[in-house]
């Protein structure tokens, strides 16, 4: 795996569980019972964002690590993904 294969890898490891991160202790504008006029009671009042982006780096980097050992040590090849043995034949 390359130098850019990894970043990719981290980036869309990192984004996937961000988006999974995000809900989690997200206190609404209805919660609260503070809604701002013209503004949805589901918008966030209370995020905390900076903390669950620092969150999302540790997960995302244990994750990578463990996705990256396994495509570097070939334990899983593309052989082992191809159904019907269609992966490896021409166009």
């Amino acid at each position: 795996m390359g130098v850019t294969s990894a970043l990719v890898l981290y980036a869309v490891i990192w984004w996937m569980v961000f988006l999974m991160v995000i809900p989690v202790r997200l206190k609404t504008q209805g919660d609260l019972g503070e809604v701002e006029p013209g503004t949805h009671a589901g918008s966030p009042q209370v995020h905390n964002l900076k903390k669950k982006a620092w969150i999302t780096c540790g997960i995302a980097f244990v994750i990578w690590a463990i996705v990256a050992g396994i495509i570097i040590s070939g334990w899983i090849t593309l052989d082992d993904l191809s159904f019907f043995d269609r992966a490896l034949e021409p166009l």
